[in-house]
């Protein structure tokens, strides 16, 4: 049941939508966009495609999921069905990519749903889509095709987040804080979007001039972590260009600033300081241990089997494909909620991505061989899932081939 409609005013929901489509996609003239939603959200859904006809799309695709549906799917499917990702399923995504469409994913969080299904079931499935969609996944990492998350609150999430509330109550607040954290809320969110990347675009631009040679990460949670870069790395964050020169933003909200690590050069450990949800799942205080770029240790306090099955993904899983900065001082971070999303949690701290780096973090990255990707140390895996784990405690320095250090974050803000 989607009720946004009567608890947030149309004005407000309409210009969420359109953000999605002008900033997060930016549609272009005659451009196919797909939608890719859950039923419950259906009349948001419907705002957000209104939106991209307004802006001039072709033609919009809503393509429809039923997270009810997937349960069962889970819960009583063949084993066979498990393994398998039907070629006609691959072959639609294929005509929508040979047709250079741009995808909105509207996102949620729901806890009960999949919490008796076994993580191996979902895992199996998991991987036989994601290697029939390698391809689409490429074009996403490789930013050939635009895409956006947006976050969409449901009563399920709104009642983890605000417990004490009625539901009604509960999804009005959290639509409230959806909508500030994403800088949505103002009389002009695209403006206030487009003075937002100006921050980015400046200190991108210091961290790939200056070409550190490891980032350190320490607080006094227990992190201490010494990330290896490779050379001729690339920061980005905020609005990232497709490979046709069309700006876009993958994420609303964001406000990191992201690389990818050397996989052979992380060391020390980290301790989560959000829960990571993956499926439906929480997976409560985290840590991890790196030697030489690969996980040797990993614990839980609540969700260790789904952990384990998300590091033994495949051996990529058990490096880092990501390693984001982010200030524990944004507007979103000030609300000090859990949100119990990975998209808002990774978004108010410092965080880690486990698994498949993006060939756009290194220079000229889209345009290497896959072997190439390898020796300049970027990692692959099916798997990619952030972990947080920034305070606002956490220092960070750039370290230089002389062992030169300079303090990038302190008290878990920039300071350049």
């Amino acid at each position: 049941m989607d009720d946004s409609k009567e608890l947030i005013s149309d004005e407000s929901l309409k210009k969420y939508a359109e953000l999605s489509i002008r900033m997060g996609i930016n549609v272009q003239k005659n451009q196919l966009v797909v939608i890719h939603s859950d039923i419950k959200h259906a009349a948001f859904a419907r705002l957000v495609q209104m939106a991209a006809y307004e802006a001039g799309a072709s033609s919009v695709v809503m393509d429809w999921r039923d997270e009810w549906s997937a349960r069962a799917f889970y819960l009583h499917a063949a084993e066979e069905a498990i393994d398998h990702f039907p070629d006609w399923k691959q072959a639609r995504v294929n005509e929508w990519d040979n047709a250079g469409a741009a995808y909105i994913h509207l996102i949620s969080e729901s806890f009960d749903v999949f919490a008796d299904i076994s993580p191996e079931r979902i895992s199996r499935f998991q991987q036989a889509y994601r290697s029939k969609l390698e391809r689409y996944y490429a074009k996403m990492r490789s930013h050939e095709a635009r895409w956006c998350l947006l976050a969409v609150p449901s009563f399920a999430w709104a009642a983890k987040v605000f417990p004490h509330l009625r539901k009604e109550e509960a999804l009005q607040s959290l639509w409230q804080v959806v909508l500030h954290g994403a800088r949505a809320d103002g009389s002009h969110p695209i403006e206030e979007w487009e003075n937002h990347d100006r921050d980015f675009e400046s200190r991108k631009r210091f961290l790939n001039n200056r070409q550190f040679d490891a980032l350190h990460f320490t607080n006094n949670q227990g992190t201490d972590l010494i990330v290896g870069m490779p050379e001729n790395h690339a920061f980005l964050g905020g609005g990232v260009t497709d490979t046709e020169g069309v700006p876009f933003f993958p994420n609303i909200p964001t406000e990191e600033i992201f690389s990818a690590p050397h996989k052979h050069e992380v060391n020390g450990r980290i301790v989560a300081t959000k829960p990571l949800v993956h499926e439906g799942r929480i997976i409560q205080d985290i840590s991890l241990t790196f030697q030489d770029g690969r996980i040797t240790s990993y614990a839980a306090a609540t969700g260790q089997e789904p952990l384990q099955h998300l590091i033994e993904t495949d051996e990529g899983a058990r490096h880092l494909g990501e390693i984001a900065l982010v200030s524990s001082h944004s507007p979103l971070a000030q609300t000090d909620m859990l949100f119990y999303n990975t998209l808002f949690d990774e978004n108010m701290a410092c965080h880690v991505g486990l698994g498949n780096a993006s060939p756009s973090n290194l220079q000229h990255g889209s345009s290497l061989s896959e072997q190439a990707l390898e020796a300049a140390g970027l990692n692959t895996s099916l798997l990619s899932v952030n972990i947080a784990f920034g305070t606002e405690d956490m220092k960070v320095t750039g370290v230089e081939k002389d062992g030169q250090e300079t303090v990038l974050m302190n008290d878990g803000d920039f300071q350049f």
